[in-house]
């Protein structure tokens, strides 16, 4: 009986605390970018949002798409950024609720952040976009899916963005002039061909790396 007990404790804690982890990761995406998704607003959020950026990075793109918490956290959330901190975008969508609509709304008034997405009705962004939820999703959990060909005409056409964000790399532009004629005869010895960055096919995402690599064009750090 103890043994059974001891069992049930330990799932009980395993779960509480797989739980608490799944509500914020992070992930570099690009130049120092870092993404910040969160999936439920926590009491937590302070500490939560430490963990998720233990990492080095130069501004924050904060993904509440998709995400929602209790309404009274939402102050409390607030508190971990301040204007001027680090360039901030706020991803949202129309399943942004609760807690993480207040979030959201909140640093856009404050000026903190820069708001992109789609809008529930309460969340106005400053830059709109409309792609279908179960594209998004897919885009949200991995940055860099390619959707299928009968997949391509989720996007709302006022948002052309993954003609915009599929950039050669060098090597593919030098490539594709061997392979035109236009290099044949360049007797300059080849050099080794830089690894080629995989692209970000989700439109928010892209369309927040693109605005802060501008603000880090027009404002760079300091040393």
């Amino acid at each position: 009986m103890t043994r059974f007990i001891i069992f049930v404790v330990t799932l009980i804690f395993a779960a509480h605390f797989s739980g608490r982890a799944g509500d914020m990761d992070s992930m570099l995406v690009e130049g120092g970018v870092l993404r910040v998704r969160v999936n439920h607003v926590t009491g937590n959020f302070l500490d939560q949002f430490r963990d998720a950026t233990t990492t080095n990075f130069s501004s924050v793109i904060l993904d509440l798409r998709f995400t929602d918490g209790n309404t009274a956290t939402a102050k409390t959330a607030t508190s971990v950024f301040s204007p001027g901190k680090f360039p901030l975008v706020i991803l949202v969508n129309r399943q942004t609720r609760g807690a993480a609509g207040q979030l959201a709304a909140q640093l856009q008034a404050a000026g903190t952040g820069i708001v992109i997405g789609g809008t529930n009705g309460t969340i106005l962004p400053d830059i709109t976009l409309s792609v279908n939820p179960a594209q998004e999703k897919a885009f949200q959990d991995n940055p860099y899916f390619t959707a299928t060909t009968n997949q391509t005409g989720t996007l709302s056409g006022t948002n052309a963005l993954l003609s915009l964000v599929d950039h050669m790399s060098e090597a593919e532009l030098v490539s594709k002039r061997i392979k035109d004629g236009e290099g044949e005869y360049n007797p300059a010895p080849a050099s080794r061909a830089k690894p080629i960055a995989p692209i970000i096919r989700d439109p928010a995402l892209a369309r927040a790396v693109d605005l802060l690599k501008a603000v880090a064009a027009l404002h760079p750090a300091r040393g």
